[in-house]
């Protein structure tokens, strides 16, 4: 059952300094509830449901924190997609060498920006990505930042992918219960506020900038927890196989 409406509330991850050890913490809570929530599987699942009609050479990750979601999904795309320029943007400085080397010994150039992603949405769109990615980062705006953000990424992509939080009594009742996982404090607070700032029904797609029909979108529930939205221009989708 799809509960009212969002609720967006500051995370306790995000007010943390990165070398605090709490936030430390959380982010290694992360990896685990993305296999609990079997993001990966979601990603790739959404990937082929783009029908991009050439690997992406340019890919970027908003809100990309510690950067290894997306190495397990360049881990699980080799070697379909090779000699990708990655660039991985957040708030916070916290890729760290061993997570760059890893990309690097897949063939992905990579590149760690710290800088904040509404301010990245308002600037002149002065780069193209191929394919732009967000897990678990969209939840964290209030609708007129999530417009202002999505038309960004509209203006700077020919592709996106975005895998939140799904707001239901499911979902809900599963955040309550990370604690199971070994989760801290920071991560059970965290995973409660998600779901109540998450996304049901075409949300996101409402929020979409409405001017751009060269976009062919899709919005859909992926089980167990999650929501899903991509959107890819006219021209880069493939045929149906």
């Amino acid at each position: 059952m799809t509960m009212r409406c969002r609720c967006v509330c500051p995370e306790a991850l995000d007010e943390l300094a990165p070398e605090d050890a709490r936030a430390q913490r959380s982010r290694r809570d992360l990896q685990r509830v993305h296999r609990a929530m079997r993001s990966l599987s979601i990603l790739k699942y959404a990937v082929s449901r783009l029908r991009l009609t050439a690997a992406p050479t340019r890919i970027l990750e908003l809100g990309a924190g510690d950067g290894t979601m997306l190495l397990r999904l360049a881990r699980a795309l080799k070697p379909r997609w090779v000699g990708v320029e990655l660039t991985l943007l957040d708030r916070h400085r916290v890729v760290d060498s061993k997570t760059i080397e890893d990309y690097r010994r897949l063939g992905w150039r990579v590149k760690a920006v710290c800088a904040d992603a509404l301010a990245w949405a308002r600037r002149p769109a002065a780069e193209c990505y191929d394919l732009c990615i967000a897990t678990l980062f969209l939840h964290h705006f209030v609708d007129p930042d999530l417009r202002v953000l999505l038309r960004g990424i509209a203006a700077q992509s020919h592709a996106f992918i975005a895998c939140e939080p799904r707001r239901d009594g499911v979902a809900s009742l599963a955040s309550h219960l990370v604690g199971l996982l070994g989760a801290n404090a920071v991560t059970r607070e965290d995973a409660i506020k998600s779901v109540a700032a998450g996304f049901a029904v075409d949300e996101i797609a409402a929020a979409w900038p409405q001017d751009e029909n060269t976009w062919s979108v899709q919005e859909f529930r992926a089980l167990p927890f999650s929501h899903c939205f991509i959107a890819a221009r006219q021209g880069v989708r493939g045929e149906h196989p």
